[in-house]
This record gives structure tokens, C-alpha cells and sequence, in this order.
């Protein structure tokens, strides 16, 4: 179970990075569009994110779960799935979406690394 935690591990935090790499690559277009790969990426993330949650009492039984923690970060990317279903087929990104998509994204970072 440990290898399955640590492989949903990996791919969890290399789903967050897609989605911030992804965002990031769109600094410099104009207009900006939104990769489709901001939402696999963010399924990515959330299916592994599931994965982890459900092995936790088996990997880690002398360690509680923050239920807390795990609740807020998956609204913060519930809310950037939203944000990336509303927009995939847009033409142009305005600014203030991808913005709030970027914002969440690192948000979401600083939740799972200070927390």
C-alpha cells in the first residue's frame, strides 16, 4: 500500500505542476487561451488526491488525517475545474480568469506545503 500511496503521491504533485506549468506558459500570449491539458491534469490531481485520502489509515495508522486540509483543497480544485470547463472552447482567456486560475492553483501549493 505504501507504493501505491507514493505512486499516487508522484503523480498528484506532478498534476498540480502541469496545471501551474501549463497557466504559466500563457504569461507572454496574447490572447491567451487555455490548454485542455489544465484539466486533465486537474483529474489528474484529483483522482490521485482520492486515491491518497482512501490508503491513508493503512500507510499511516499512527497519524491522523487533516480532513480539514483535504476539504479545502479539493474546493480550491473543484473550483479551478470549474473555472477550466467554463473556458476550454473560449477563443481568448481573459485575463481575470486565468488570474483566479493561477491564484488558486499556487494556493493550493501553499495549503498542502504550510499546512
Amino acid at each position: 500500500m505504501k507504493t501505491v500511496f507514493n505512486i499516487a503521491l508522484g503523480i498528484h504533485i506532478l498534476s498540480i505542476l502541469g496545471i501551474l506549468g501549463l497557466l504559466l506558459a500563457q504569461v507572454q500570449k496574447s490572447p491567451r487561451k487555455l490548454n485542455p491539458g489544465v484539466i486533465h491534469a486537474g483529474l489528474s490531481a484529483f483522482v490521485a488526491g482520492i486515491v491518497m485520502t482512501s490508503i491513508w489509515k493503512q500507510v499511516n495508522p499512527d497519524e491522523t488525517l487533516n480532513h480539514t486540509k483535504i476539504g479545502v483543497k479539493l474546493l480550491v480544485l473543484l473550483i479551478i475545474l470549474t473555472l477550466g470547463y467554463k473556458n476550454v472552447k473560449k477563443d481568448v482567456l481573459k485575463n481575470s480568469v486565468w488570474a483566479a486560475m493561477l491564484g488558486l492553483t499556487i494556493l493550493n501549493v501553499v495549503i498542502a506545503v504550510a499546512i
